[in-house]
C-alpha cells in the first residue's frame, strides 16, 4: 500500500513537470505510461495479498458506478413513484404550483408559501443573525418532490401524508423522516453557501452525496441514485436563487418531467389573462 501511494506521488510529479514545461516535456507520455504500469502492479499486489481478483474488483466497481450514477433513470417520471398505490388524496399531483410571498412584520421578514390559496405549513424566518435566504428553503423540499418523488416535509405541508397505511405514515411520512429531510436540506445549504449558491456549478462533491445516501438509507428514498440526488440539488438551487432575488413568486413542479421552475408574478398574471381571454 505504501508503494502504491509512492507511485501515485510519482505520477503527480510527472504531471507537475508537464504543467511546468508543456511541450518541452517530450517524455511525458512515456513517463506516465511507466508510472501507471507501476500503479497497476501495486494494485494487483494488494489484491493478491488479500485474495482478491482484479477482474472481480473491476466488475463490482462498474456495478457500483452504474447504481450510483445510472443517468438513464433521470428521464423517467417520478409521478407516483412512492405513492401510486395510495388514494389520490395521498399522492403528489403530477404538476402544481406553490406561491411564495414575503410578509414584513416590523423588523421581522417572514415567508409564506401557499398552494391554491391555502397556506402551506408555517410562515418562516431565516432563524439567523443575518439575512441568508434560508426562509425560502421549502424550495429545496419542493425540488426533492419534483425530482425524486420524495419529500416527507412537502407531504406534511400539503396534507398528503399516506395515512391509509399506518406503518408508511409513521416511518416514511413521520417525524423522523421529516427531521432527516430537514437535516439534508441544512447540510446542502451549508455546502451551497460555500460554493456561491451553486451558481455555475455542474457537479456536487461526491462525499456530500454519500452522506445524504447514508442519512436516508432506511427510507424509501434509498432507492434513488447519487445521480438523482445531484440532479435534485442542481435543479433546485437556481430556483431558490430566483425566488430570493424576486422576494417571492411561483414555483412550478412537474413530476412527469422531473422539473422545478420559477414563475414570477408578471408571468403568472399574463397566464391568467390569457386563460381569461
Amino acid at each position: 500500500m505504501l508503494g502504491l501511494a509512492g507511485e501515485v506521488g510519482e505520477l503527480l510529479t510527472e504531471y507537475k513537470k508537464h504543467l511546468r514545461d508543456g511541450a518541452a516535456h517530450q517524455l511525458f507520455s512515456t513517463r506516465i505510461t511507466e508510472e501507471l504500469g507501476d500503479i497497476l502492479w501495486y494494485v494487483a499486489a494488494v489484491g493478491s495479498y488479500y485474495g482478491l481478483e482484479l477482474e472481480t474488483i473491476a466488475a463490482e466497481n462498474l456495478a457500483k458506478c452504474d447504481a450510483n450514477w445510472g443517468r438513464d433513470l433521470l428521464g423517467r417520471s417520478v409521478a407516483g413513484r412512492f405513492d401510486s398505490a395510495f388514494p389520490e388524496r395521498e399522492r403528489f399531483p403530477e404538476k402544481f404550483r406553490i406561491h411564495f410571498e414575503e410578509i414584513v412584520e416590523g423588523d421581522i421578514v417572514r415567508i409564506r408559501a401557499s398552494w391554491d390559496g391555502v397556506q402551506m405549513g408555517q410562515t418562516l424566518t431565516d432563524n439567523a443573525y443575518e439575512d441568508d435566504g434560508y426562509r425560502f428553503h421549502d424550495v429545496f423540499h419542493l425540488g426533492c418532490a419534483a425530482c425524486l418523488g420524495w419529500s416527507p416535509v412537502t407531504r406534511r405541508n400539503l396534507s398528503l401524508k399516506r395515512k391509509s397505511n399506518k406503518e408508511v405514515d409513521e416511518v416514511e411520512d413521520g417525524g423522523r423522516a421529516i427531521v432527516i429531510e430537514e437535516g439534508v436540506t441544512a447540510l446542502v445549504f451549508g455546502y451551497a453557501i460555500e460554493h456561491n449558491w451553486l451558481d455555475a456549478v455542474s457537479r456536487i462533491d461526491h462525499d456530500l452525496l454519500k452522506v445524504i445516501k447514508r442519512m436516508t438509507a432506511h427510507l424509501e428514498v434509498s432507492q434513488c441514485t447519487v445521480a438523482e440526488w445531484e440532479a435534485a440539488i442542481l435543479k433546485s438551487y437556481p430556483v431558490w436563487r430566483q425566488v430570493i432575488s424576486q422576494r417571492g413568486g411561483f414555483v412550478e413542479l412537474d413530476l412527469r418531467n422531473r422539473s422545478i421552475t420559477f414563475v414570477n408574478e408578471v408571468q403568472q398574471a399574463e397566464e391568467r389573462r390569457e386563460q381569461t381571454v
